[in-house]
C-alpha cells in the first residue's frame, strides 16, 4: 500500500505558504500545531528512510548467489503489477497487485534479491498516473517502507525456528505475511494521523478494513506458488499474473466509484480547514 505523506489540498504550496494559510485560516494556536506536525512528519520520514536504508544496506553486506531466472522473473512480475494500482477511498493512499510476487521472492529469494523486487514494485507504483505530478517524497517514503515490510517478511520466513513449527512453512509463511501487514500499513497510519491531525488507530482500523482481505488472498496465493514451485520449478509465478491482472479489475470495479464519490467530500473539508 502506498500513500503521500501530506494533506491532499496543500500539495503544491511551499513549506512559508503552509504556515501563512495555517496562521490565517486557523489563528496563532492551530497554526502553530501545523507546523510541529510538519517536524514530526519530517522526522518520522527521515527514520523510515534510514531504516530502510540499514536493511538494504545489510541486506547487501550479507548477500549471496543470485537465483538469476527467478529473481529476474519476480523482478518483472512485481513491475508490471505495480502499475495496476486502485485509489482507495477515503485515505489518500493507493494498492496494487504486486504483493504476492514480493512475498514470493522473500520465501523462495535471499534477503537481497527479496529487497531490490520490492524496492522496484514500490518505486513503480509511486511514480503518478498520466497528469499527476511526481513527488520524491512520496517516492522515498513509500519504498523505505515497502523495504522494511518485505525484510522483516523474508527474515521470518527464513527462519529455522518458524520453519521447524510446520513442515510446510505455514506458521513462517504466516507470520511474515502478518508482519508484512503491520509494517506495511502502521506508517502508512502514522504519517496521515500527523499531517491531518486525526487519530492514528482510527486511520489504521480504515486501512484494515479496506486491504486485509487482499493480504489474506496473497498469503494464500503465496502459499500455493511455494509448494507448486517445488515441484515444477520458477515457472510457476507467471500463472499467477492473469489471476493478479483479475483481482485487479474487481478491485478497480469495486473501490473507484466509491473513492470518486469521497473526493468533494475530502476537497470541501480541506477547503474548510
Amino acid at each position: 500500500m502506498n500513500h503521500y505523506p501530506g494533506n491532499q489540498a496543500n500539495r503544491n504550496l511551499t513549506k512559508p505558504q503552509l504556515e501563512k494559510q495555517g496562521m490565517e485560516n486557523q489563528g496563532p494556536d492551530k497554526g502553530s500545531l501545523m507546523t510541529k506536525n510538519s517536524r514530526l512528519a519530517t522526522a518520522f520520514i527521515t527514520t523510515t528512510a534510514i531504516s530502510g536504508l540499514a536493511m538494504l544496506a545489510g541486506s547487501e553486506l550479507n548477500m549471496s548467489a543470485l537465483h538469476h531466472y527467478q529473481f529476474l522473473s519476480l523482478l518483472v512480475l512485481g513491475a508490471v503489477t505495480s502499475r495496476a494500482k486502485v485509489k482507495l477511498p477515503g485515505i489518500d493512499g493507493t494498492m496494487s497487485v504486486n504483493l504476492p510476487f514480493i512475498m514470493i521472492a522473500a520465501a523462495q529469494l535471499s534477503l537481497f534479491e527479496t529487497l531490490m523486487v520490492a524496492l522496484v514494485s514500490a518505486a513503480l507504483q509511486s511514480i503518478p498516473k498520466r497528469g499527476g505530478t511526481f513527488q520524491a517524497v512520496k517516492v522515498l517514503f513509500n519504498t523505505s517502507t515497502i523495504v522494511l515490510a518485505s525484510g522483516v517478511a523474508a527474515i521470518l520466513l527464513h527462519n529455522d525456528w518458524l520453519r521447524a513449527m510446520h513442515y510446510s512453512g505455514t506458521v513462517a509463511l504466516t507470520a511474515a505475511c502478518g508482519m508484512f501487514f503491520l509494517v506495511n500499513t502502521l506508517p502508512v497510519a502514522t504519517i496521515i494521523a500527523i499531517t491531518e491531525g486525526t487519530g492514528m488507530m482510527r486511520i489504521w482500523s480504515s486501512i484494515v478494513h479496506l486491504s486485509f482481505p487482499y493480504y489474506v488472498a496473497c498469503t494464500g496465493i503465496t502459499s500455493m506458488v511455494t509448494m507448486v514451485s517445488q515441484h515444477v520449478g520458477w515457472q510457476v509465478p507467471l500463472a499467477v499474473l492473469p489471476v493478479m491482472l483479475l483481482m485487479y479489475r474487481c478491485y478497480q470495479g469495486y473501490f473507484e466509484p466509491q473513492a470518486a464519490d469521497a473526493k468533494p467530500l475530502a476537497q470541501a473539508a480541506a477547503a474548510a480547514r
